[in-house]
């Protein structure tokens, strides 16, 4: 007899070794994708609020009187640009 082991000796060698090992290493690529999807989707949207942002802030230093309008149309260009 084999002790208990079987004909794959205890491992699960064969194809169950391999299936279990590619499992294991599609889980990781699974969560390393999804980390930087996730990081690239928070970043791409920061981006897009602070041009925003800067933008709305022109618009009320430009209400206020703070700068005239030929520095706003100058830095308008600068920030859509």
């Amino acid at each position: 007899m084999m002790g208990g082991y079987g004909m794959s000796g205890g491992f699960g060698g064969g194809f169950g070794g391999f299936f279990m090992i590619f499992f294991w290493v599609l889980i990781i690529i699974g969560i390393v994708v999804l980390v930087k999807w996730m990081g690239n989707s928070s970043g791409a949207t920061g981006q897009i609020g602070s041009d925003s942002k800067a933008l709305d802030i022109l618009k009320e230093r430009y209400a206020r009187g703070e700068i005239d309008e030929q520095e706003f149309q100058k830095r308008k260009r600068d920030l859509t640009s």
